[in-house]
């Protein structure tokens, strides 16, 4: 059985070698895409480590924008289009990092064959603040004078977005783990749907709803997992989680995530330290 991780990034790639290198097992891919708007070159080395490749058809990731989406789903075509027969796709940033050994990750994968990982909310029973990101016009990824004053006039004059087709929305994170039938089936859904692709490209934040909205509406919905095993830490508010560091170390160790994000190896390396030499480590101990 084998699993490609996919990681979308911009950032480190010293970091994104640890992560790899403490995620190395025989059975993992790497596919990397670098947001186009971003020099490849500084992380071509990456290449050289074992079972890693680069995504060709890269796009220029605006944030909040349905470019996010594309990336995703042009990544996910070329994983598809090598014929090898993955068993899931573990969706990544360059800024997340396992709190498992890879043989527990492989083991996890290996007994969950058929389901489908995905943390998501109700927008309309149980996250009504973030039905606005569908019902208002957004121009996330488009950027020109004066854009913010155009969005807040469309949404004077135009009533509220509905999703087509009498969609239910559902959303939460933008990263998942999942077969790689389900994430083509979203590709294909979306992509060869001008109405599909309309509404999204207007939302905020699309990919933190497209695979949900879609999937959950979908035959594959009772596969479903509601849980993506991302340790993530909201509590500071705003649009962004927290940038975890030392003090984190004791909920990271008693968590049952298989990965936490976000981590910065230049600005908080003692918290990767710490994962590598006492929770990966231990592990890797109890797990001989």
């Amino acid at each position: 059985m084998r699993i490609a991780h996919l990681i979308l990034t911009y950032t480190n790639p010293k970091q994104t070698e640890r992560m790899i290198r403490m995620m190395y097992h025989e059975n993992f891919d790497f596919y990397i895409h670098v947001d186009k708007k971003f020099d490849i070159n500084p992380h071509l080395f990456l290449e050289a480590l074992p079972n890693v490749y680069f995504i060709n058809n890269r796009v220029d990731v605006k944030w909040a924008g349905f470019s996010t989406v594309i990336a995703t789903f042009e990544c996910i075509k070329e994983i598809v289009g090598t014929g090898i027969p993955y068993q899931f796709i573990n969706f990544l940033s360059g800024q997340d990092y396992p709190l498992k050994t890879p043989t527990r990750i492989y083991n996890f994968f290996q007994e969950n064959v058929g389901k489908e990982f995905l943390s998501y909310r109700d927008f309309k029973n149980d996250w009504k603040e973030g039905l606005i990101r569908m019902e208002n016009y957004f121009l996330s990824s488009y950027s020109f004078p004066g854009k913010h004053r155009l969005e807040t006039l469309i949404n004077k004059i135009m009533p509220n977005r509905k999703l087509p087709y009498h969609l239910h929305p559902y959303g939460k994170s933008m990263f998942w783990m999942l077969s790689p039938e389900v994430a083509m089936y979203v590709v294909n859904k979306v992509e060869n749907d001008k109405k599909l692709r309309q509404f999204f490209s207007f939302s905020w934040a699309s990919d933190e709803f497209v695979f949900q909205t879609m999937i959950l509406n979908s035959r594959y919905k009772d596969k479903v997992v509601n849980n993506n095993y991302r340790y993530i830490d909201w509590s500071a508010g705003g649009a962004n989680p927290k940038v975890l560091n030392e003090s984190d170390f004791e909920k990271l160790q008693e968590t049952e995530m298989l990965f936490a994000r976000k981590f910065d190896m230049v600005n908080s390396p003692e918290i990767l330290d710490l994962i590598d030499q006492q929770i990966l480590k231990n592990d890797a101990v109890h797990n001989l």
